[in-house]
């Protein structure tokens, strides 16, 4: 009997949980059709749609006008950036919450953000220098490749200083990716300080995050880098739930522990370093989405990771359409959206809750 109302009540769970999902991605898809239609030119849902259909189908007879090449050369790869960085961000935050077994975990800790914005603020400042006696300006695609690329390495000499024996010390990573961030964020303060108007400029609107840069090109570079994470949630969803009891538990169950820990942080350190290199620096994302989302269904990560992923990107997508219509027809820095919503609603789930153990 008790075997019985056992088995009845997972399938039920998991029931609810596909229709989560479903929900979810369903209110995903009808916000993205408004997001294409929102910005200084306005454009019907109706219309976005028959756009889409009109591409999908190769119905040439349609995709004349305007309001085309604003949807499809413009609109349509900026939210579609969106929708993966977003996505990107917190299943990133909500597998270093699982790795940690820590609910405020960040993607920040390991190091990838901070690296990024150091080799990006070098790229700024020591790019320019460098090339200031000759003719030649620097690449478009400098600032990115630097950023990722920065991310790359902040990442991998975090592993290195807490990997001995083979083993990787989450507790000597964590404090290492405090030292490193704090490290790298003295180093771009000092370049800042050494940078001309210009550059300072660049560097602070770079810092604060932005989607207005999106294209196909970057886009055909994004998403090869993030969707791998997006696909392997289901591998590493088993290996988190077990890493909830304990490392020693989890490895008595089967699971690879330190196999689960260098997928992880690797998957992480690609998405993320791909997301600040396109977007710039983009917070809260990782933090309060996954936090929302285990409130909602439970620390579950076979449902945790994909509603963290359409829930992060809804939510920058979200936060995309207020930055374009807030103060139109210029562009607000879309940073400063998503910290301005995630600040105040962080303050909440922390004062809703005694403590953040329980969670």
């Amino acid at each position: 009997m008790a075997t019985a109302t056992l088995t009845t009540l997972i399938a039920s769970r998991r029931r609810a949980g596909l229709l989560a999902i479903a929900g979810l991605a369903l209110a995903c898809l009808l916000l993205t059709i408004v997001a294409i239609g929102q910005g200084a030119i306005a454009i019907a849902p109706g219309r976005v749609a028959e756009i889409l259909m009109a591409r999908l189908t190769g119905d040439i007879s349609l995709l004349e006008g305007r309001d085309v090449l604003v949807v499809l050369n413009i609109r349509l790869p900026r939210v579609l950036l969106g929708l993966l960085v977003g996505a990107g961000l917190a299943v990133s935050g909500a597998l270093m919450q699982g790795l940690f077994r820590n609910p405020l975990a960040d993607p920040g800790l390991v190091g990838v953000s901070s690296g990024a914005a150091l080799a990006a603020a070098t790229t700024i400042v020591l790019g320019d220098r460098f090339l200031a006696g000759t003719m030649m300006k620097l690449p478009f695609a400098a600032l990115p490749a630097g950023a990722f690329c920065g991310g790359l390495i902040s990442t991998l000499a975090l592993y290195l200083i807490a990997t001995r024996g083979g083993r990787t010390s989450v507790a000597t990573m964590l404090l290492a990716g405090v030292a490193l961030g704090a490290l790298a964020s003295a180093l771009t303060g000092l370049l800042a300080f050494w940078s001309d108007d210009r550059q300072l400029r660049d560097l602070t609107f770079w810092s604060l995050g932005s989607l207005g840069g999106a294209s196909w090109t970057k886009l055909t570079v994004v998403a090869p880098i993030i969707l791998p994470l997006l696909l392997l949630m289901p591998l590493l969803a088993r290996g988190l739930n077990g890493l909830m009891l304990g490392e020693a538990e989890a490895y008595h169950l089967g699971i690879p522990v330190q196999r689960i820990k260098a997928l992880a942080i690797l998957l992480v350190a690609l998405a993320v370093g791909a997301s600040v290199a396109t977007a710039g620096l983009i917070g809260f994302v990782g933090i309060v989405v996954p936090h929302l989302i285990r409130l909602s269904v439970g620390p579950d990560h076979r449902l945790l990771l994909p509603l963290s992923a359409l829930g992060g990107a809804m939510l920058l997508v979200g936060a995309d359409i207020v930055a374009r219509l807030i103060v139109v027809p210029a562009e607000l820095p879309i940073g400063i959206v998503t910290a301005t919503i995630g600040a105040p609603f962080f303050l909440w789930l922390l004062l809703r809750r005694t403590s953040l153990i329980d969670v």
